[in-house]
């Protein structure tokens, strides 16, 4: 392998990524994670795969760059080289000598880093001899200075490889954890066309407290988004009970208000396992959605949770907002008041979407809101792949690419 050549080490096994990578679309390799729910046989094929959204020019932006860095050693070399030959014989440029091999050992093989501080020792001592310097004591000095920084940096590449190792090893269980907790909807259910997109807030995360799921029933696809409150491992725990029970509900209960009960004792039963004030606080914001087979008709029971947003053909756009107010799931000891599903025409060729507050929170420089509904009037985008396409791209641009909430999508299509 050459000085510039890159061992990727344990990233060839996790998609060919190195430290700082953004994560590529699981069906190209797991990262943007994310996929148009069209197309689909119902089967997986097509299916809408969560996660971060690629940034088109943004990611080429980054791609030149990152060349750019697996470059640098090598161009400090040739810059160091030129600027010897080209001054007086007691100039050096020995600080560029040195940072060669350093900057190599976090971005190549251990062999390339050995190669990279070969080439600097080899490089300094011919230019002192072409000099007439090397018998100086300056010189030697310099010579010495110089392999030991190359020596050590081979010591730093062993321990960044180590490092790497256990880093796509906890990738690998964060995208195994994601698959489990939120797993691919397919692209086709039911007859309707499905898209789904995940955006966590936090670098390098996978899943938060934000949920989404869709399920086949024998009276109809039932679907459900939620925001569970809280951050952390006790967030991604309620997110797992939720879907674990809405998907025992869903296909088990005659009704959509049944499927919301259901969620509501679930919740309940894992709030006596928390502690702190998740125990007494903890709730999930929810919207639960039922498509009838054969109708042309939405039932929806909100329980908190921002309203969904109706896109048809025509361009028009409708909030499809609850008439009475229900409380989020899990807080039930406050009050009773009976779920009613309201229900509203789904004509053909309409685009019901779902969505967390992460996008309708979203703010910019001056601190104005992510406004879905004026951002999408008007606008017809032929499929929820394409939809939720550019959502995430808009509302990325809106905030300037710092989301403060994790952002759930889903979008279904009658067709």
């Amino acid at each position: 392998m050459r000085p510039g050549d890159v061992d990727e080490g344990p990233y060839a096994r996790a998609g060919g990524r190195l430290p700082g990578d953004p994560v590529p679309d699981p069906g190209l390799g797991h990262a943007h994670e994310h996929a148009h729910g069209h197309g689909g046989d119902g089967h997986g094929h097509g299916a809408a795969r969560p996660g971060v959204r690629s940034l088109g020019r943004e990611e080429r932006r980054f791609t030149s760059v990152r060349r750019f860095v697996r470059l640098l050693p090598l161009l400090l070399i040739a810059v160091a080289v030129v600027y010897d030959c080209l001054t007086p014989r007691y100039f050096t440029a020995g600080p560029l000598y040195t940072a060669a091999p350093l900057v190599a050992a976090p971005l190549y093989s251990r062999r390339g880093t050995l190669f990279t501080g070969i080439a600097v020792v080899v490089a300094v001592t011919a230019l002192q001899f072409t000099k007439d310097v090397a018998h100086y004591i300056d010189s030697i000095t310099e010579l010495v200075t110089i392999a030991t920084v190359a020596a050590l940096a081979v010591f730093v590449n062993a321990f960044v490889r180590r490092t790497d190792e256990r880093l796509a090893s906890a990738r690998e269980i964060a995208e195994a954890a994601q698959r489990a907790v939120l797993p691919e909807p397919a692209g086709r259910i039911g007859g309707f066309e499905i898209a789904a997109c995940y955006e966590a807030a936090q670098a390098d995360a996978f899943i938060g407290g934000d949920l989404y799921a869709v399920q086949d029933s024998p009276r109809g696809v039932r679907m459900i988004v939620g925001d569970v409150r809280g951050k952390g491992m006790g967030a991604v725990a309620a997110v797992a009970v939720v879907i674990g029970a809405f998907r025992e509900a869903a296909e088990q209960e005659a009704t959509l208000e049944a499927v919301a009960q259901r969620l509501e004792r679930a919740l309940a039963r894992e709030g006596t396992r928390r502690e702190g004030l998740d125990a007494f606080e903890g709730f999930t914001t929810a919207i639960l959605v039922e498509l009838p087979h054969g109708g042309s008709v939405v039932r929806l029971v909100n329980r908190g949770h921002p309203p969904p947003l109706l896109l048809y053909s025509d361009g028009t756009l409708r909030t499809l907002s609850a008439r009475d107010a229900a409380l989020p799931l899990g807080m039930g000891e406050l009050g009773v008041w009976p779920d009613r599903a309201e229900e509203s025409a789904f004509p053909g060729g309409s685009t019901l979407l779902l969505y967390t507050d992460g996008l309708s929170e979203a703010r910019d420089a001056e601190g104005e809101f992510y406004d879905p509904q004026k951002r999408l009037a008007g606008r017809d985008f032929g499929d929820p792949g394409a939809l939720l396409d550019h959502l995430a791209e808009d509302v990325r641009r809106h905030s300037g690419g710092g989301m403060a909430d994790d952002m759930a999508l889903l979008a279904v299509q009658r067709p």
